[in-house]
């Protein structure tokens, strides 16, 4: 039987109820996506790694833009970063990184880290908890689903769920998250597939087999069915001791909790475990107020944190190499949205748009993935960074170029068919891309507009090289306001009548994506 044959008719199960190192550890089983990179036309031990920063990370002060800073500078004179502080970026002119991320910034100088610039998604939501819904199921604004961004792959691929795994082809997890949030990432078409995790045993006790004593009362004997019960559906454990229990010394790791959960990650990986897909997370990035101390903008709330994930991704690095299996591994971080431009009276920042996006590994394409945010003249409390890539496009690109997923197979998992961007070196699937350097048109205008400013119509000028090609109008909350150009196009230059009549005086934004190429322009309507 053919490997794709044998994974379609058979299914993954679901959980590791244990504490692994004080932290909780979930496994998922039979994750969407985890079905899909089964599915996969290559083999591969391939793993993706992601750091969910939860509150909201404000990105403008993680990748700050040296080609625009004294917009920055007016924009948010509080909190801003010095500019002889900045951290510089090897063959980068227009950004560097917050003087805290001195790790991250070897790593970027040893071509391991890529930044992508302003992700987002149009008509973006500024609730936490929708937003982190959006980011991780991979769905529109407006649409709320039920299932995690693999989670369609899964609905065709494997209809016989939950029946089948463990088994001798798979016989660990699919997907491991560390700490106590269940990601909707993960969540099947049909069942939950995982569990909440509550025990408070270590790592070392799970590796052991202890357990905390139960009193003997009628609640102590009814915890103790409870476990026991637990260790019955626990199908993953005895592959997890396996392959912890094969890494016998780590590299040095800091003492903070993301250290400490990658700490984890990096061992089960040096143990040989086949699970594809790891979560952890970083909180407190709702910086409100405080963000930075008032004597020195480089030190404060947000500092520790940028310093804490900086040293713990370095440190994850060297741990892998060290076990030599760095090349099995890419990690990628993400928020569920960035922070305003303009900083509050309070020394912070409150929730907006787009934020960057960072990418690491041996085999990521490393660099600055688009432009620096534009950055008002005079910036007001509703001004957003404009998105450049829409975070799908980063999704699609890794399952595409990393884990090596067909086409078809794609289009199905995410739903419409989204921008390839360069993220990973073509090596990795053994096969050639073809995917441009999307910076080569930097300086060259694919966009722009005239008059500008404008009363009522603008007439916009574009220059595609064929193919898909789109043009968006965005407001500086980044709302969709309008969608001019959606087609397949023949090569050549063009122009658009386009009408904002109706639309109030003030700053908006075009975007144009054609192909893995995107720029975006600002526009200004005048009375």
């Amino acid at each position: 039987m053919k490997r794709r044959e044998f994974f379609k008719y058979t299914a993954p199960a679901a959980i590791l109820p244990s504490f692994i190192n004080g932290f909780s550890v979930k496994a998922f089983g039979a994750s969407p996506l985890l079905s899909a990179l089964q599915g996969a036309a290559t083999d591969n031990d391939h793993v993706l790694v992601m750091i969910q920063m939860t509150g909201g990370n404000d990105g403008l002060n993680m990748v700050i833009p040296l080609d625009k800073y004294s917009g920055y500078v007016n924009a948010r004179s509080n909190i801003a970063i010095a500019e002889g502080r900045v951290l510089p970026l090897v063959n980068v002119k227009k950004a560097g990184l917050h003087p805290s991320m001195t790790k991250l910034q070897s790593l970027y100088n040893e071509g391991k880290v890529c930044v992508v610039q302003s992700v987002g998604y149009p008509s973006p939501n500024f609730s936490h908890f929708r937003a982190t819904d959006i980011w991780l199921t991979g769905s529109d604004a407006n649409d709320v689903i039920t299932t995690g961004w693999g989670g369609r792959y899964l609905q065709t691929e494997y209809p016989n769920y939950p029946v089948g795994f463990p088994n001798a082809e798979m016989p660990d997890p699919l997907a491991i998250q560390i700490g106590s949030i269940v990601s909707p990432a993960f969540q099947g078409p049909v069942t939950n597939t995982g569990m909440a995790i509550t025990s408070t045993s270590s790592f070392y006790d799970l590796l052991e087999g202890k357990e905390d004593d139960v009193p003997n009362t009628k609640a102590g004997k009814e915890l103790k069915y409870i476990r026991m019960i637990a260790k019955q559906s626990n199908k993953y454990a005895d592959s997890i001791k396996l392959a912890a229990g094969k890494v016998t010394s780590q590299g040095p790791y800091s003492n903070t909790s993301i250290s400490q959960q990658l700490k984890i990650v990096a061992r089960l990986i040096a143990g040989g475990l086949k699970t594809r897909l790891y979560m952890v997370s970083i909180g407190g990035f709702d910086t409100h107020a405080s963000q930075t101390n008032s004597g020195d903008t480089s030190t404060g709330a947000h500092a520790n944190l940028l310093g804490n994930l900086s040293n713990a991704i370095s440190e994850f690095m060297a741990d892998l190499k060290g076990h030599k299996v760095s090349q099995r591994v890419i990690g990628m971080t993400f928020s569920e949205f960035g922070r305003r431009i303009k900083s509050n009276g309070s020394m912070g920042t409150d929730h907006g748009a787009a934020a960057p996006m960072i990418l690491f590994g041996d085999y990521i394409n490393p660099g600055v993935l688009g432009n620096t945010p534009d950055m008002p003249g005079q910036a007001n409390v509703n001004d957003n960074v404009p998105m450049q890539y829409d975070f799908r496009s980063v999704y699609a690109s890794l399952l595409e170029q990393w884990f090596c997923i067909k086409k078809a197979a794609l289009d199905e998992v995410m739903m419409k068919d989204y921008q390839q961007l360069p993220l990973v070196n073509s090596l990795a699937c053994s096969t050639v891309t073809n995917i441009p350097d999307v910076n080569q048109n930097a300086g060259k205008n694919l966009i722009s507009n005239y008059p500008n400013p404008f009363v009522a119509r603008t007439i916009i000028s574009y220059e595609t090289s064929g193919g898909h090609t789109l043009i968006q109008i965005f407001d500086t909350m980044g709302r969709l306001l309008a969608t001019p150009l959606d087609k397949v196009m023949t090569a050549g230059k063009y122009t658009i009548d386009f009408d904002a009549t109706i639309l109030p005086t003030g700053i908006y934004y075009a975007r144009f994506q054609n192909g893995m190429v995107q720029q975006v322009r600002s526009m200004m309507k005048v009375k």
